[in-house]
Order: structure tokens, then C-alpha cells, then sequence
């Protein structure tokens, strides 16, 4: 069994939306296709399709948190430390086309939120950057085409 690294937050999200799922989700979704029953012919009856639906996605959901919770590797970034870039690092980068600075941290999978500077240990702009030391060049492909950055900064915590 593969496991997945994910940090204590991330780990702690994941069964907050476990948890919302069984407790308030599927409940609902049980109540809606009590009440779609109640209408009659199921053949056509779209609610019931709907909530079939949605009963789907919820229990496909669960199941595949259980799944993620089961087999993680939850890290506590706190307690990291070093100068080479690892799962857990927040890393200051320069584009040397531009000059222009970034900040991402490295996390798990569903942890990943560009916007608040989170990219996913498989992203490409993450493999390229694990391993490598402040000062080092790291050539990347990104959706905006082949980047050049250098390290300027590696933290933990």
C-alpha cells in the first residue's frame, strides 16, 4: 500500500470533510430520495435521479477519504528543518526572466491551493525543486511554458 504524504493540516482537513459528509451530507441525501419515492414512478422522476446522483458522488467521496486517510503519512512541518527543498518546505523563488519573486510551500495532494501559494509534491514546479539547495537553478515546465528560477529561501514550519 502506496502512502501519501500530507501534512498534519491536510490530514485534519480530510476527516473534517469526512466527517461533514457522513454526518450531514449523506443524511441529506437519504431524506431526498425518501422524498423522491414518495412521488411515484421512479422511471421519470427526475428528482430521484438527481438524488441517486448525488448519492453517488457522496459515497464515491467517502470512500476515497477513507482511502487517503488509511494510507497517509502525515508529516508535521513543524518539527522539519534543513537546506535542501523536501515535502513541507516554504520556498522563495526568483524567474530569471522576469525577476519576478514567488513563495510556495510544498504539501500534499489535496491539500494543493495555488492561490494561497500551496502546490502539490507532484506538481512539476515541485519535483523539479525537491532536492535541490538555496542558490541552485531549477528549470521547469509550467502551463505558461518552460521556467528558469533560482532558490532563494528555504523554510520550514
Amino acid at each position: 500500500m502506496e502512502k501519501i504524504p500530507m501534512t498534519v493540516l491536510g490530514f485534519a482537513m480530510l476527516q473534517d470533510e469526512l466527517k461533514r459528509l457522513k454526518t450531514i451530507e449523506r443524511p441529506s441525501v437519504i431524506e431526498a430520495l425518501i422524498e423522491a419515492r414518495s412521488h411515484g414512478d421512479l422511471s421519470e422522476n427526475a428528482e430521484y435521479d438527481a438524488a441517486k446522483e448525488r448519492q453517488g458522488f457522496v459515497e464515491g467521496r467517502i470512500a476515497d477519504i477513507e482511502d487517503k486517510l488509511r494510507r497517509a503519512d502525515v508529516i508535521d512541518t513543524e518539527l522539519l528543518s534543513g537546506d535542501i527543498v523536501t515535502f513541507g518546505a516554504t520556498v522563495k523563488l526568483a524567474d530569471e526572466e522576469t525577476d519576478e519573486q514567488t513563495t510556495y510551500k510544498i504539501v500534499g495532494v489535496d491539500e494543493a491551493d495555488i492561490k494561497s501559494g500551496k502546490i502539490s509534491y507532484t506538481s512539476p514546479v515541485a519535483k523539479g525543486l525537491i532536492g535541490k539547495k538555496i542558490g541552485e537553478n531549477v528549470i521547469v515546465t509550467t502551463p505558461r511554458g518552460v521556467r528558469s528560477f533560482e532558490i532563494l529561501s528555504i523554510k520550514f514550519g
